[in-house]
């Protein structure tokens, strides 16, 4: 129930926001559980994941690792360097513009 004098007034009119809006012609997304998806991970992709710098999404890390292990020719360990090589490449991207120029400079 609103407070006395917020401006909120509960009639007829009222349309309770918990529901979804089942009156609509978009369609719908459907969403995945990334538990579920992060079990249905290989043990290399989970175990990379696991000690992965950034946050990543066991769904991106699923389609970077069957296209990874498809340049690889299934050989995991490449598979592996390249999922290193993706992150790497995203770290040297966004340093510069969170920690400032030079903070992982090429030695």
């Amino acid at each position: 129930m609103a407070p006395e004098g917020c401006g909120v007034k509960r009639g007829a009119g009222f349309k309770d926001m918990t529901k979804p809006n089942l009156a609509t012609t978009l369609r719908r997304k459907a969403r995945s559980n990334p538990m579920h998806t992060y079990d249905a991970l290989p043990h290399d992709a989970r175990r990379w994941l696991a000690s992965a710098c950034l946050p990543w999404s066991p769904q991106s890390v699923a389609r970077l690792w069957q296209r990874a292990l498809r340049e690889a020719n299934g050989c995991k360990h490449r598979a592996t360097a390249r999922l290193d090589a993706a992150e790497r490449r995203l770290l040297e991207r966004d340093a510069p513009k969170i920690w400032g120029k030079g903070y992982l400079a090429k030695n």
